[in-house]
């Protein structure tokens, strides 16, 4: 019998804020960045997260997108239900509803939801790739967002 792994469901978003980190713009949403962390590694279903060296908040990780403005948050749950309670249930939908207080509008897809092996852990290379991915072919399962979602054999539901 063939083993087969049990899959996670990854997400990355992105986003570039409309001014540095310490400035009085973006305040609200540094002084909460710690504990909206800490919550998502207490919710039901969190995995990981990506992290910067000194293992806080991934804010101003070296990233390949060549823009010091640019924030990358990647995380794996064990399923869309999970995930989807923490960013629209939580004390996080609040950051979720006001992000245009502190981050510019985008052209480009800044969300992507895709299926890994429990056993992967997605770089911020491949995360990326999977926003040029929606760019490029929109919405399928290979990488999709809360707006038309796959389940993790493929299934649109």
């Amino acid at each position: 019998m063939k083993n087969i792994s049990k899959k996670y469901i990854a997400e990355i978003n992105i986003a570039r804020m409309k001014a540095p980190m310490d400035s009085p713009v973006l305040k609200e949403f540094v002084d909460f960045l710690d504990p909206i962390n800490k919550l998502a590694d207490e919710s039901a279903g969190f995995i990981w997260r990506l992290k910067n060296k000194d293992g806080s908040a991934a804010a101003n990780i070296e990233s390949p997108l060549e823009d010091d403005m640019m924030l990358i948050n990647i995380s794996v749950w064990t399923d869309l239900e999970a995930l989807k309670n923490f960013t629209y249930s939580t004390a996080h939908s609040y950051f979720v509803r006001a992000g245009r207080k502190w981050f510019e509008k985008m052209k480009i897809p800044y969300m992507a939801l895709w299926w890994i092996d429990s056993n992967h852990i997605s770089t911020i290379e491949e995360a990326l790739s999977k926003l040029e991915y929606i760019n490029r072919n929109g919405l399928t399962a290979e990488a999709f967002t809360f707006k038309k979602v796959f389940n993790s054999v493929g299934e649109e539901i």
